[in-house]
């Protein structure tokens, strides 16, 4: 089917998400939205979290998508439930995917989750955990600035190690981790800096690679791939400023993207 799959997220940060379903599905065409103009989400009430959810996959919904993704962790807590009952297309979160891979990857069974306030408050992740293995223990850490720093575009140097270091440093002293859920999909941008301050014993999980994998295999069980070798341009969308939009997409993708948009979406009830 020549529908495309559609992704959405609170700012930049499912980009990482956009581009590996990307590479795993290079005949398939994306449509994807950034809300950057209410980013982050993460500090916000559980109903704006979900009015702004709404608002993106509305847009998205009209352009005929025949999947859709939520690469936000903040929105798949609050409202993919929601969206599955509600959709009538298959609609994935980031959040299983990521459990998924850090019970694959853990030792000592003892992994730790970073992520948004919102998100940290949710549980989301431990109990995704413990659904999948009870004895599994979970240590969690919100880091309200690394998605703000990672908006403004900061990736890298003092000032993003700084942050790092003092936000993780709970997590390091107190805990013997071996695995650590990057629980935003913004999360990955710093991922070097993350991986510097953690050290090299901690295994960094990014959920972005086994969500790609779980989209192609719902793709494939629906009967929903694209078998037609004809390309169709990827399109982006965000709702703030598009040469910070712009910037930051150099950063991920190997390419420069010319499909950029700025958008204004209308206001829906939900």
């Amino acid at each position: 089917m020549k529908q495309a799959i559609g992704v959405i997220d609170s700012g930049v940060g499912g980009l990482t998400v956009a581009s590996e379903l990307m590479r795993q599905l290079p005949k398939e065409q994306l449509i994807y939205l950034g809300d950057t103009l209410h980013c982050p989400y993460g500090s916000r009430p559980e109903e704006e979290i979900k009015r702004f959810t709404w608002n993106m996959v509305h847009f998205l919904m009209e352009k005929d998508i025949k999947l859709l993704v939520i690469a936000c962790n903040t929105a798949t807590a609050y409202t993919l439930n929601d969206l599955q009952q509600k959709l009538d297309i298959p609609v994935i979160g980031v959040i299983q995917p990521g459990a998924r891979a850090a019970i694959n990857a853990t030792k000592n069974k003892r992994i730790g989750i970073i992520g948004t306030e919102a998100t940290i408050r949710s549980s989301a992740y431990t109990k995704a955990l413990h659904m999948i293995n009870a004895d599994i223990s979970v240590i969690s850490e919100s880091c309200p600035l690394f998605v703000p720093m990672v908006e403004k575009g900061v990736l890298s140097g003092t000032e993003a190690f700084q942050t790092v270091n003092e936000s993780l440093q709970s997590m390091k002293d107190c805990t013997d981790i071996d695995t650590l859920v990057l629980g935003c999909t913004h999360y990955p941008l710093i991922k070097d800096v993350i991986g510097e301050v953690m050290g090299e014993h901690v295994q960094l999980i990014s959920s972005s690679e086994e969500t790609a994998r779980e989209t192609s295999a719902i793709l494939e069980l629906q009967d929903l791939l694209n078998k037609d070798d004809t390309f169709l341009e990827h399109q982006f969308y965000t709702t703030g400023e598009l040469n910070i939009f712009q910037k930051l997409t150099n950063n991920i993708f190997s390419h420069h993207l010319d499909c950029l948009s700025k958008i204004r979406m209308d206001k829906v009830s939900i």
